[in-house]
């Protein structure tokens, strides 16, 4: 498997942390109580979800080597 940089969001909410990916098809998130448990968690997913369905979920115009930290 060809490794990308895949962007991830990281949002901030009062009962923890949320992690998706952009440029991926499907749904895919991470949950945590903290910052690094929702990154863990939605690589995890990630993971997965290409395991399962493919390369090709991948949508080439988002892969990225950087990421975005957002909060409240």
């Amino acid at each position: 498997m060809t490794m990308r940089a895949i962007k991830i969001i990281v949002e901030k909410h009062n009962d923890g942390y949320v992690a998706y990916p952009l440029g991926i098809k499907g749904v895919v998130v991470g949950e945590g109580d903290s910052y690094e448990d929702a990154l863990a968690d939605v690589k995890s997913a990630i993971h997965s979800h290409i395991e399962i369905f493919g390369q090709e979920v991948l949508e080439e115009e988002f892969t990225s080597p950087r990421s975005f930290c957002g909060g409240s």
